[in-house]
Order: structure tokens, then sequence, then C-alpha cells
């Protein structure tokens, strides 16, 4: 949940004290020495808690989600392969949170033993963490919080006075003899057009894990294509208009989020994600009351997987159509953002025979408000709501509706220079949705189906002294009446009880000259009526991680070389209590280095060199499926260990 600051506000406000600090701070060299990796820019992105920018995926060569968040201890990858990686913030998994690409929701799942969010980092501008509901401008659905992925714009790419360009990035990956390829062309059409055009490609053999054991079903073959094309007109106008393609496939277990054994053979599996944009916005110079954004989607993902010697081929699609209409109009200092947001899902699934032989739908309309007041000159209220109607047809022809106002309220409070004391409560709502494609054949919905209801509560403080920034803060989130299949029950969607989140967040950083350095911990207990979370019994709801410790160094040589370290701390968790057993969950450190030069002092040719778990650490992710094998009729219900030691070298070539 984040307390937002006004554009035209003192930039103590913004949500980060460790963004101020070093953007802020005093350098004793002459050139700027940008070596955080996460960074506020002039654009609207203030709302967010965090920012991971382009340059920090740059650093280790990001090829995966668990590279994007590998520095923030709040948002957990496990899965260790691309197409089994989920995404876990504050304890909660990604279907519980608001994911978009560009504004378009990624809203369906296709195989509860998948992960469902799949993005190509080297087109990333940067990636907006919501963690915890919060603002009513989040969107329908956002009981955990919710994740924005902004692709780069051929803006980003070109320089001044320059009307065409290239970039050619080639990468090299010890650890599975693999390779990534891509090119992007952008230019100028003429003084209001703009467009650029990227494809990528790579490809990995099975990866190593710390032990040097080569993992079955973690090959992949990847493709990616994006189009966009960007015009901005008189009186403030910006229209985008975007298209991307991305595909996946390779050999993989039936249940690609678990390990190969007689039960979860090796299979090939394929998936793909279509996603088509158009962004418009106008903002008038001169004209408060009219600061306007529109955004219209569609986007589409599959998956097929021949499960030959059983049930053959299965397909799963999923379609989600919508927009989002809203407006920012300023008085005085104060501000007001109001809008409406529409979508429209739709979940097919079949056998090879008819591939859409069972379907689900469902939609939300949503309205909302939400206020930035300047009560005094230190005290910032932000306050709104949203209303929500979801309406469900499932694939037994039940129909369910259901609605509800989700209130907020936060308040930051610049109590002396430097410091800022920050407060406040959420709530979201979700009603019922179309669900696992996989299950559609099967599953059914409990008629008394209700709705899931979020509430967060936050309190915490940003500090801000020279070069040294501290903040914290404290959270309890509770999403009453969550929806589940129940483990080793009939396939029935029901609410099974309530969950809850309670943790803290504390983070430092310091700067000195050219040398930057960061520690940040997370501590959470995840818990659905008293159980903790895992993986395995709670498929689509969460997981449990333990303490997290996150730092980092980084130095500026000179403006030519930079490099830098980054170290994450999983403490050990014994004896968790499970419904079905005892489990442990073992801790692990993991380091990575990384070095970027410019051999001929600008842009158009750098070289990286990234290396990945240096010590080739034998360890199981704790967002990954934990270990249950030690328990009896469990053997082979374990998640995939993670990878050993991997070389990256990159070429990053710019014409």
């Amino acid at each position: 949940m984040a307390v937002s600051t006004p554009v035209a506000q003192p930039k103590q406000f913004r949500r980060s004290a460790l963004w101020l600090a070093l953007l802020a701070a005093p350098l004793a060299h002459a050139e700027p020495v940008t070596l955080d990796p996460i960074q506020v820019t002039a654009e609207r992105v203030a709302d967010a808690d965090t920012v991971v920018d382009a340059q920090a995926l740059e650093r280790y060569q990001a090829d995966d989600l668990e590279d994007v968040f590998a520095g923030e201890p709040e948002v957990s990858v496990g899965g260790s392969v691309g197409v089994a990686q989920k995404v876990y913030v504050r304890g909660f998994e990604d279907p519980l949170l608001n994911v978009s690409v560009d504004g378009a929701t990624q809203a369906g799942v296709l195989f509860h033993h998948t992960g469902r969010i799949a993005v190509d980092p080297d087109l990333l501008k940067r990636v907006e963490v919501d963690t915890g509901a919060g603002k009513a401008t989040a969107g329908a659905g956002a009981l955990g919080g919710a994740i924005r992925f902004v692709t780069k714009d051929p803006e980003d790419l070109l320089r001044e006075g320059e009307d065409v360009g290239a970039l050619v990035k080639l990468g090299s990956f010890s650890n599975t003899k693999g390779y990534s390829v891509n090119t992007t062309i952008f230019g100028r059409l003429n003084d209001q057009w703009s467009t650029l055009v990227s494809v990528s490609q790579s490809d990995h053999e099975r990866y190593e894990d710390g032990n040097g054991d080569e993992v079955p079903g973690t090959d992949a073959r990847q493709q990616m294509g994006m189009a966009k094309l960007v015009g901005h007109f008189g009186n403030g106008q910006t229209l985008r208009l975007s298209h991307e393609v991305r595909t996946d496939e390779g050999e993989r277990p039936q249940r690609p989020q678990w390990v190969v054994s007689g039960f979860n053979k090796l299979y090939d599996l394929d998936g793909r994600r279509d996603t088509t944009t158009l962004n418009y916005a106008v903002a008038p110079e001169g004209n408060p009351w009219l600061d306007a954004e529109f955004t219209l989607y569609q986007t589409e993902s599959e998956v097929e997987q021949n499960v030959e010697d059983r049930w053959g081929r299965y397909y799963g699609f999923s379609r989600s159509i919508g927009g989002d209409l809203r407006n920012t109009s300023k008085l005085g200092d104060h501000s007001l953002t109001y809008g409406v947001d529409y979508r429209e899902d739709k979940v097919n699934a079949g056998g090879e025979t008819d591939k859409r032989a069972e379907e689900e739908t469902g939609d939300v309309l949503g309205v909302y408000l939400q206020a930035d007041l300047w009560l005094t000159q230190q005290l910032l209220l932000s306050t709104g709501a949203r209303y929500d109607d979801y309406n469900l047809r499932d694939n037994n022809d039940q129909k369910f509706s259901e609605d509800a106002v989700s209130p907020n309220a936060s308040l930051a409070w610049h109590v002396l220079d430097g410091l800022t004391l920050k407060a406040g409560y959420a709530e979201a709502f979700r009603g019922p949705m179309p669900h696992d494609a996989f299950k559609i054949d099967r599953g059914q919905n409990d008629p008394d189906l209700k709705g899931e209801k979020a509430k967060n509560t936050e309190v915490g403080f940003d500090y801000v002294y020279q070069n040294f920034s501290l903040s914290a803060e404290v959270y309890r989130s509770e999403v009453k009446d969550a929806i589940a299949d129940a483990l080793f029950g009939p396939a029935i969607y029901e609410n099974i009880g309530d969950l809850e989140s309670d943790g803290y967040r504390i983070s430092a950083g310091y700067q000195w000259n050219a040398l930057s350095a960061g520690l940040s911990f997370h501590s959470n207990d995840a818990e659905v009526d008293g159980q903790p979370l895992t993986v395995y019994e709670h498929n689509l709801l969460g997981n449990t991680i333990g303490d997290t410790w996150v730092a980092d160094l980084a130095y500026r040589w000179n403006r030519n070389l930079e490099f830098g370290w980054q170290g994450q701390f999983v403490q050990g968790i014994d004896n968790l209590e499970t419904s079905v057993g005892t489990i442990d969950k073992p801790g692990y450190g993991v380091h990575d280095l990384f070095v970027n030069w410019l051999p001929t002092g600008n842009e158009d040719l750098r070289l990286t060199l990234a290396v990945k778990n240096v010590g080739d650490n034998q360890y199981l992710d704790h967002a990954s499926n934990a270990d249950y094998e030690h328990l009896a009729g469990y053997e082979g219900v374990v998640g995939l260990p993670a990878p050993g030691r991997d070389i990256r070298l990159g070429l990053a070539m710019r014409f």
C-alpha cells in the first residue's frame, strides 16, 4: 500500500526514503553515479511501493521473473524454470494480485502447477509493485496488491537528435549452455510518430543444480516479438499502440513445478501469450482539470501439453478484454483521480478432439475515486474508494453476482526535516471468477460461494539524513472467505477460510562518493485459519517464506566501469506443521556478482559479466514447492532445486 505525493509537492513525501537519498546525495565525482536498482522517474510512478528499473535488470543479465525481483525481499519467486515460476508478495500468490503489462490485465490461470506470468526482461522499462491492498486506482481484485510491467517506448532508446537506431543484445549462460539474442529497431517516422520492433529468442538446455546434477524438465526455447507505435500530438496528447507475442516450449514434467518422478513423467508442454494494448493520454498544459488516460486491451494465453500415455493432448485457453478510463484533476495542491474500468474474462479447456469443450465466463465493472489532500504543508491525506460488480457463469451453468465498496485512507506526516511518519488502511474486493482451466471440466463451485474481502493495515516511517536513509513498516493483511478447492477433497471451489499475512520490513541505504550500499530485511507469517500457507496445499493462494535479508554493494570505478555484489539470505524454517505432516524448509544464502564495462566510453558497446549463485550452493527456494518426500506416500512431491553457478556474458551493440 503506497502513501503517494502529488508531483508538485516536496520529494520527501514520496514512498521510499531510499530513493530520495540516492537521488539527492552529493557526489564527489563530476558524473552522476546511478548505482541504485530502484529509481524514481518524472513519470507517474509515485504510487508504487517498489520500482525496479531497466538498469537493475541489465546488471545481472535478467532472464526470468526470479532475476527481475531478486533484490526485493517482499517479493519471492519460486519454480526455478520460467514455465513453473510463481510470484509471491508478502506470502500471497500472484492470482491474488492485479497483474498487468502496459495496463493490460493478466487475469487467467491455465494450470495450477505452472506460473501464469511471462515477460521479457529485455523490453522492460520498469516494474512497479504495490504491496498489500491499497489505493482505489490499483484495479479490480487487488487483494494482495498489484504488479505493473511497463515496456520501453521508442523515445527511451532514441538519442537526442537521432531519427533511427538499432540495439543488438547477445547473451550466453554457462549453466544451461544457453544463449539469448535480441534485436530491436527503433526510429522516428516524423515529428509526431515513432516506432519500435523487437524480436528475441533464447534456447536453454537443462540446468545443473548446486551438486552438479542435471535437472530434467528444465530445458526451454522461448521466442518473443513486440511492435509499438507512439504518437505525440498537440494539447498534450499521447497515443501508444502495441502488440506482443511470447512463446515457450520444452519437455517438462506433467506437473512442471515438481521434480521428475515415476508419476510425474516428462511430456512436451508449449505456452503462448498475445497482448494487444491501446493507450491514450491527454494532459493540456495549463489545464489543471484534465489529465486523462484511456487503456483498451486484449490478452490471450494458452497452454498445450501432450500427456500421450494418459489422456493425450490437453489445451487450456484464457482471454481477457477490458479497458480503463480515468482522469486526474488538480485543485491547487490537491488532486482527485476518478474513473471506471471493465474486464471480461473467458477460460476454455478441452482435449484433442475439442479444444474449447469446457468454458467459464465472467466480468467485473469498477468505479473508483482517489483523492490526495494536503491538510497542512506537512500532512497529506490520501483517501478513496472503489465499487466493483462481479458476474460469473461457470461450467455448470451456475450464475454468481457479487458486489462491494472498498474504501481506503492513509496519512503521511512530515514531522521534521527528513522524517515522515505513515499510516494507512485499505480494503479490496474480488467476486467469484473463472477458475483454473485444467480443472473446469470436473471442478464445480459451491452454490453458496461468496466474494473475497481484503483488509490491509500499515504503519511505518521514512527517514533521510544526508547520505543515509532508513525506512520501516509493519503490516497486517487479511483476506476473508478466501476461495479455493481443498486438497484431497472433491474439486469444489468454496470459501475455505481467512488468509492472514503479518509482517514487517526494514530497509537502510548509504551512499559515499561512488559507492552505494543497501540492506533490507523482511519477515512474514502467512496462514489460512491458523495453518501455514504452502504451495502444495494452497495452490494459487500463497506460501510460507523464511525471514529474508537482501544486501547489495555497487561501485563505479569511473564512467566506463561499474561492478557490484548482491546477496540474499533466507532463514530456515523447522517443523512447519502442515495438514499432511511436518516439513522443514532449510535456509540458504546466495551471492551474485556483476561487472559492466563500456569499452568505447559510451553506450555503443556494453560488455556485462554476471555470476549468479557464485558459491554454487545447493538449495530449494522457499518460494518453490517444499520437500514432502520424507512423508510416506509423498515420494516425488518436491520442488525443483535452484540452479547452481551460472556465468552470464552479455554483449550489447548500439547502431
